[in-house]
């Protein structure tokens, strides 16, 4: 099972091993990720939709019968609808962006793939993205999932994760450095 392969704990762990030994015997594994992928975009961009899921406010049923008519409208698979129902009836919705990462880890997992998270000041071009890739796979040997985000405070550079390394060549860190060392020869 993938529960004991993963070393995944918590409830956004548990939920996502259990979603993703399902998906590996329907054989949705690609159908599920492609639903939770276009569901974390949805609550990226929609902060209703991000304070319905993290708000206890609303009861069980309000969470349900509209996690259910956003992943009906977007089309999703059966067995995404079905989770996504159970984690609204069993309460657990404000963990749902970490079943998703956790699920897209099993995912990369299974497909041999290493995951990498970028974090720039501005948005990488396509160009960018292949590149970092490229060099990523050539570093690791492994072919390499990447997830990119946007933080303006960076300012310039990149911040990349890579398993539990993390390179951070962002220019606030360099300032940060540079101010600190001053202050110590100062």
């Amino acid at each position: 099972m993938a529960g004991e392969d993963a070393n995944f704990s918590g409830v956004a762990g548990r939920y996502a091993s259990a979603l993703f030994d399902l998906a590996k015997e329907s054989g949705a594994i690609d159908a599920v990720a492609g639903d939770l992928g276009a569901l974390e975009r949805l609550m990226g961009e929609s902060a209703d939709l991000r304070n319905l899921v993290s708000s206890p406010l609303y009861d069980r049923a309000e969470q349900t019968a509209a996690m259910g008519a956003i992943l009906e409208r977007a089309g999703a698979a059966d067995l995404t609808k079905k989770f996504v129902g159970l984690v609204a009836t069993n309460r657990r919705l404000f963990a749902l962006e970490g079943m998703i990462g956790a699920y897209k880890a099993l995912v990369a997992k299974h497909r041999g793939e290493v995951s990498a998270e970028v974090t720039s000041a501005h948005p990488l071009t396509d160009a960018q993205v292949q590149k970092l890739t490229e060099t990523l796979k050539a570093a690791t040997g492994s072919d390499v999932t990447l997830s990119t985000k946007v933080d303006d405070s960076l300012l310039g550079g990149l911040v990349v994760k890579l398993g539990s390394r993390m390179v951070d060549t962002s220019l606030r860190t360099k300032l940060n450095r540079m101010k600190l060392a001053m202050k110590e020869a100062g």
